[in-house]
């Protein structure tokens, strides 16, 4: 047979119960949902778009000295052993960096995975069982939940930053594990965490608080609302995705260190996945030190973020108590959140799509990220382009528009 020919490629034959479930997608979502497009494939973005998606909040991702110390690496030492991490010792760099990262967070210890997925996935396994009632905010990350159903444990959720629905949950259910994110990522709103710590403390909780929103961008040098708060004695876990703030591919834990030992032992994730590459680890070290140094770019985004929130608040736009770098313009159904895409792309402001499972089936929203490469020219074409959209997308009919006008009126009556 001649080596060149071109033969088209055989996919094994699939069982009916797996054909059914792969229709049901093309059915339901692209044809019933998406008129037969994509949710999350619009326009091309031309030379003069704006890029909100990426989670690089501080604008770190190129920064000359990161990009420098990767390279090095990659020079040195190629791709290193690849191995589990759980045949680290000594002064291996991944260890170092740990060290740095538990001493910028005020933690004892911490242990480097290879995601935030990973890290909340691999936690739950090592601290919750079948007999664990875990509590779990509606709006906290995925990784969380699944993490609840990989270790077995009983999910206990609670409405979304409700501490006295929380309060009731923990009354009838017990002791357990607490779940929150610090910043939610897709509404960008906070979590009351003092009031919480007080409650899993009363309770006997313990309480994990993904700070991976919230890492880099919040606190002294970046260190967390935590720290910020003044938490860390109440805070049992902390974690984080190191692709946000920190431009990276891994995820951190902080802990004590008795536990990091255990953890690598015992969660699975660590056990049986590769340690991070050592152009990773260099390339987290240098961002590390760029982010505990350059508080102007934390200066820079949040008041990016002041303005933005401010204008789109006065356009009546419902932010869902956004006080972050993130906001959430909730269309609501995945149609309307296409005509809002589109309207957005039409005019070079290309936002992030986040639909179910990510958020609740007719809560659908295009994510703003704000990023401190943003002007002032920047920011006020985004207002521009979000006051000019308005009857173009049906702004009026939103459910979340709806809201925002009953519970103005609601509060006027209050008052």
């Amino acid at each position: 047979m001649n080596s060149s020919s071109h033969t088209a490629a055989l996919n094994a034959i699939e069982p009916a119960f797996l054909t059914d479930r792969i229709e049901r997608y093309y059915r339901d979502r692209v044809r019933d949902s998406w008129d037969g497009g994509h949710i999350m494939r619009g326009r091309t973005p031309g030379r003069d778009a704006l890029h909100l998606s990426s989670n690089d909040y501080l604008a770190v991702a190129n920064h000359p000295n990161i990009v420098a110390a990767e390279i090095d690496s990659l020079l040195q030492h190629g791709n290193g052993a690849m191995m589990s991490g759980i045949f680290l010792f000594g002064d291996a760099p991944q260890l170092k960096l740990e060290a740095e990262f538990a001493a910028y967070m005020q933690a004892e210890s911490g242990v480097l995975c290879q995601s935030g997925y990973n890290a909340n996935v691999g936690l739950l396994q090592a601290i919750a069982s079948e007999r664990t009632p875990v509590y779990v905010d509606m709006f906290a990350h995925m990784s969380l939940w699944e993490g609840i159903r990989s270790a077995g444990a009983q999910g206990v959720a609670f409405h979304h930053n409700d501490m006295d629905h929380l309060a009731r949950q923990l009354h009838r259910h017990g002791p357990g594990v607490i779940l929150v994110d610090s910043v939610y990522s897709t509404r960008g709103d906070i979590c009351p965490l003092r009031e919480l710590a007080t409650l899993a403390h009363e309770h006997g909780c313990v309480l994990v608080v993904d700070e991976s929103h919230s890492l880099g961008t919040h606190g002294p040098q970046g260190a967390g609302l935590v720290v910020e708060l003044g938490l860390t004695e109440l805070v049992h876990f902390r974690t984080a995705s190191l692709a946000k703030a920190f431009a990276g591919r891994a995820g951190f834990i902080a802990c004590s260190a008795r536990f990091a030992e255990y953890f690598k032992f015992e969660a699975n994730p660590a056990i049986f996945s590769s340690t991070l590459l050592p152009h990773e680890v260099a390339g987290l070290a240098a961002t590390l030190k760029v982010i505990r140094e350059e508080d102007w770019r934390r200066t820079r985004l949040h008041a990016h973020a002041r303005t933005l929130r401010t204008a789109l608040d006065a356009l009546g736009y419902n932010l869902n108590d956004s006080q972050s770098q993130i906001i959430g313009l909730e269309a609501g159904t995945e149609r309307q959140t296409i005509v809002l895409r589109d309207a957005l792309e039409s005019r070079g402001i290309f936002g992030s799509v986040f639909c179910a499972p990510a958020t609740p089936r007719h809560r659908a929203l295009i994510r703003l990220s704000v990023h401190a490469a943003l002007d002032e020219v920047a920011l006020a074409r985004i207002v521009a382009a979000c006051r000019d959209l308005r009857e173009e997308v049906g702004f009026q009919d939103w459910a979340s528009t709806r809201r925002r006008v009953r519970d103005s009126a609601t509060l006027r009556n209050v008052a």
